[in-house]
C-alpha cells in the first residue's frame, strides 16, 4: 500500500482568500500549482493501491471459488460412495439373515443332529 496517506491538510491546495497584488500572483498560482501536484499524486498513487488490492481481492476469490467447486465435487462423490456402501452393507446383511434363517431350517428339518455343524468328525 502507499506510504502516501491522504489527509486534508495534504488535499488542501488554496491557502487564503487574502487580496494578493498583480506581483504576487504568479507567486501564489505557482504555490497553488505545486500543492496541487502533490495533492494529485497522493491520490493517483491511493487510486493505484486501492486498484491492486480489488484486483488482488478478485483473483483470491476466483481461486476460492474453485476450490469450493472442488470440494463441493469431492462432497458429491463421496456421499455417492458413502450411499453404495451402505446398500451394499444392507444387502450383505440381509443376505447373511437369509443364510442364517435357511441355515437354521435346514438343521431344524434335519433334526438338530448335524455333526458337521458341532464341529465333529465322523
Amino acid at each position: 500500500m502507499s506510504d502516501i496517506r491522504l489527509t486534508n491538510e495534504k488535499m488542501l491546495t488554496f491557502t487564503g482568500h487574502e487580496k494578493i497584488g498583480t506581483l504576487k500572483a504568479a507567486e501564489k498560482l505557482m504555490d497553488f500549482g505545486e500543492r496541487q501536484n502533490t495533492a494529485n499524486e497522493a491520490l493517483a498513487a491511493n487510486v493505484n493501491d486501492l486498484i491492486k488490492r480489488v484486483c488482488a481481492i478478485e483473483d483470491r476469490e476466483l481461486k476460492d471459488r474453485e476450490i469450493m467447486r472442488k470440494i463441493a465435487d469431492e462432497l458429491t462423490a463421496f456421499k455417492r460412495d458413502l450411499d453404495r456402501v451402505r446398500l451394499s452393507s444392507k444387502l450383505n446383511n440381509t443376505s447373511i439373515e437369509r443364510l442364517d434363517r435357511s441355515i437354521k431350517q435346514l438343521q431344524e428339518l434335519s433334526g438338530g443332529n448335524n455333526s458337521a455343524d458341532e464341529g465333529g468328525d465322523t
